[in-house]
This record gives structure tokens, C-alpha cells and sequence, in this order.
């Protein structure tokens, strides 16, 4: 399979959940050290967020990355010389987004890592930091969480984007409560 067809096919790829895996904070802090390596003093924070940062839930074995840069205009300057540095992104996509950007990294047509680049400190960084944090403390809340999961995989395996509002739904009435 050639680099165009690994990338439609990650792109397109089914919703499908795994297990834990405990080399996922590994794989996260591989690419961490690669992005500050790559980019010295672009990031002020870079963390572990999605379903990969709670051990024992399943997940998309998909590394999301939260880097917090000084403005989304830094964001902006970044998205080039990250596409060189092996990861890929939609202008159109980045262009709907209000206060973020970002981009992907995939192999053997399937997704690798997502990497979010966000205003470090804004009130969504804190939103994303609180809900990881909300999981990883709450075994329970956790439990429910992957349920609904796999729920939504089920219902949605063809749409990313239905999955991800229902998952938002969900992320939406835990951080308010």
C-alpha cells in the first residue's frame, strides 16, 4: 500500500474499540519526546488525553495529544512544518475549528495519533484536562464511559463524526455536573 492509500484508508477507517493497552502512555511519551525534540520551546505543555490516558479503558488505539501552544495563530504556523514531520491535517477541517487545530499521524492505513493544538491555559484545555482527570479518578465513571462507548461504536461504526457528538454529549453533561 503506497502513502495515498494508507492515508485514505486511515482516514477512513471504522470506529472500533480495543483494550487497554499499558504501552499506550509509553507510545505517547515516544511522540512527546519527538515533538519537543522536533519543535524546542514551540509547546508550553504537552499531555496525554482521550481514552489511551485512563488505564483500563478501551479505546480507538489512537494516541490523542494535547499541545498547548501561545495563541492559535502559533498553532497556525506549526501546522506546515508538522506536516513535514511525518503528520497529516485538513485545512478545510482546521478552518471550522474555533480555538484549535489539528492533525493526525497514521501507518499501515490505520491512525496512529491525533495531536490537538490548543491555546495552553484556555478554558478548553482545562475542559479536556478535567474530563481525563474526572475518568481517571473515577473507576465507575470510567465503567459507564467505555459502556457508552461501545454502544456508539455499534451504532455509528461508518461515522466518526456521530461518534464523536454522542461521546461530546456524554463529556459535556459530566464536566457541567
Amino acid at each position: 500500500m503506497d502513502e495515498t492509500e494508507s492515508l485514505n484508508r486511515a482516514i477512513h477507517e471504522e470506529v472500533a474499540l480495543f483494550p487497554y493497552d499499558t504501552a499506550w502512555p509509553t507510545l505517547f511519551e515516544k511522540e512527546r519526546d519527538r515533538l519537543l525534540t522536533l519543535f524546542p520551546d514551540q509547546f508550553l505543555a504537552i499531555e496525554h488525553i482521550g481514552s489511551t490516558a485512563v488505564p483500563d479503558l478501551s479505546a480507538k488505539p489512537i494516541i490523542d495529544i494535547l499541545a498547548g501552544v501561545d495563541s492559535i495563530s502559533r498553532a497556525d504556523e506549526l501546522l506546515e512544518p508538522l506536516c513535514r514531520a511525518k503528520y497529516a491535517t485538513s485545512m478545510e477541517y482546521n478552518a471550522s475549528l474555533v480555538g484549535r487545530r489539528w492533525l493526525m499521524r497514521w501507518a499501515e492505513g490505520r491512525r496512529t495519533h491525533h495531536l490537538h493544538l490548543m491555546v495552553y491555559g484556555s478554558e478548553e484545555w482545562h475542559r479536556r484536562l478535567a474530563f481525563r482527570n474526572k475518568l481517571r479518578a473515577d473507576t465507575k465513571l470510567a465503567q459507564r464511559y467505555e459502556q457508552k462507548k461501545h454502544l456508539w461504536a455499534t451504532e455509528f461504526p461508518l461515522d466518526r463524526e456521530a461518534y464523536t457528538a454522542a461521546k461530546g454529549n456524554f463529556i459535556a453533561d459530566v464536566l457541567n455536573n
